[in-house]
């Protein structure tokens, strides 16, 4: 066969793409500070969120959300050790299915950040309102909540970067305060009066109707955050294999041990009346509400104001991690061509990516406008994070389900068991039951809540437009696959 060049032929050399890769620092102690700084500082807000509307059932439906949230941590454990890099269940569907998917649930984890940055930071001003009464006011609230979020821009657009050991040290005084709150609950209100918990869930207008129940199961799934938090580090985790399923199964019995005692004492300290109250009530700072009801002056006067230093600290941290979540998220779509490259641009001084930050938190901002003048606005921003999370989480659980049945010869350092078996292939139990739970709390959730349906319908479609037209001037297909190889990762 005759190998030499002709006229016209046409020799190519194929670029050198050099990959840059983030250092790999982070083990299970900063593995678990990111994810519990997400759901530690939920039961600052969502505790309240949730007795809106369930009232005393509060227990119930967190304990029921619970459940959820092990199939949600158990999947991501699964996902994240075969594939640790940025992107969680945006990542695990664009491998497990095509490119359309992955971004429909970046697109949808990118409104679950959002809210997370809106209803954190939303949250801090009645905590500090124990030192300044005047922050309890709605309009003066969300004014001093607006200028966080423009604060944490400058911050992140400058660079100036979390520490993950100042995080360990928050996150061990949070739970050895949420701790203490709870034994002495416990000591002080339920041990002498132990009737008072029966009386304020199953007495008389305390059980909510089943509509309000179920509802307050899907907003309960607000107080479960954290599982995609840690999903974003996974190129920045030593020994990921093991390193984040054992953060995944450590935050599982924290969470569940301590949301299950702080929401028995909160309803045994306050009625539910009181606790769901926005206005008048603690629902907007319930750990709060905990410590001035306790039944000593001398311990209200010592863990009032630690509890209001404490929320703010912890809730500022949430604020700025889901800015960072969001804005690694952008980057990762970006860099796979799944939203306009300019949402992943870097700042040629800073090495950040601002234009996303940018976008994002102005987004965050005017999400916020509401709350100038509704009553409403709180349970409202609950129930649109819960649109965008439980639809990416139901994304999570199909992929995972997905690259069993297409992909079953991935390396899988963490396997989930049991496992059903469908033509000769391995189906994991609890993320079918987690894809069923999530996706029809999720529907519950698009009939019942007009205003989440509507605003998360809209970022949808919006999201949509613009991945169209990007694909298309991209000269892509829209479900368009690189073609790519998932190699194990060395260590």
């Amino acid at each position: 066969m005759d190998t030499r060049l002709k006229p016209g032929d046409q020799f190519y050399r194929p670029r050198r793409i050099k990959r840059y890769h983030l250092k790999r620092a982070l083990g299970v102690p900063g593995l678990f500070s990111i994810g519990y700084g997400d759901v530690g500082s939920s039961i600052y807000y969502g505790l309240g969120v949730v007795a809106i509307v369930a009232l005393g059932a509060t227990p119930i439906s967190l304990a029921a959300a619970g459940v959820i949230y092990v199939f949600n941590a158990l999947t991501y454990a699964e996902g994240a050790a075969m594939l640790p890099e940025g992107g969680g269940s945006a990542s695990y569907a664009r491998h497990g299915f095509n490119d359309l998917v992955g971004f429909f649930s970046g697109w949808a984890l990118m409104l679950s950040y959002i809210i997370t940055m809106a209803i954190s930071a939303y949250t801090i001003p009645p905590y500090l309102a124990y030192f300044w009464p005047v922050l309890s006011e709605p309009a003066t609230g969300t004014l001093v909540s607006m200028g966080i979020i423009v604060f944490l821009m400058g911050i992140n657009i400058l660079g100036i970067r979390e520490s993950s050991g100042m995080n360990i040290f928050f996150i061990a005084i949070d739970i050895a305060t949420q701790i203490a709150l709870v034994a002495l609950g416990a000591i002080l209100i339920l041990r002498p009066n132990p009737g008072v918990l029966f009386q304020n869930m199953f007495g008389e207008g305390n059980w909510p109707p089943t509509g309000s129940l179920i509802f307050g199961i899907a907003l309960a799934a607000l107080c479960f955050t954290g599982v995609e938090s840690v999903s974003q580090h996974g190129e920045e985790t030593r020994h990921p294999e093991k390193s984040m399923p054992r953060a995944y199964i450590l935050m599982i019995v924290v969470v569940l041990v301590l949301f299950a005692g702080i929401s028995i004492v909160a309803l045994s300290a306050i009625t539910p009346q009181l606790l769901g109250d926005p206005v008048n009530g603690w629902a907007r700072d319930p750990i709060a509400g905990i410590a001035a009801n306790l039944p000593s002056e001398t311990l209200r006067s010592i863990l009032a104001p630690m509890v209001a230093i404490l929320a703010a600290s912890i809730l500022l941290i949430a604020t700025n991690a889901g800015l960072l979540g969001i804005s690694r998220l952008s980057f990762n779509l970006s860099a796979h061509r799944l939203l306009p490259e300019p949402l992943g641009r870097i700042h040629p001084r800073f090495r950040t990516p601002y234009v996303g930050i940018m976008l994002f938190c102005v987004i965050t901002v005017l999400m916020l406008i509401p709350g100038f003048f509704s009553v409403n606005f709180f349970s409202d921003l609950g129930a649109l994070y819960v649109f965008g999370s439980l639809l990416c989480f139901a994304m999570a659980h199909a992929a995972i389900i997905g690259l069993r049945l297409r992909k079953p010869e991935l390396p899988r350092p963490f396997k989930l068991r049991p496992n059903l078996l469908f033509a000769g292939k391995e189906l994991p139990v609890t993320a079918i039951l987690g894809l069923l739970s999530t996706f029809a709390i999720w529907l519950v959730v698009l009939v019942t809540q007009p205003f989440s349906r509507w605003a998360g319908i809209l970022w949808m479609v919006g999201g949509f437009i613009i991945y169209y037209f990007y694909r298309r001037r991209e000269h892509l297909s829209l479900t368009h696959v690189e073609k790519q190889r998932i190699y194990p990762v060395k260590y």
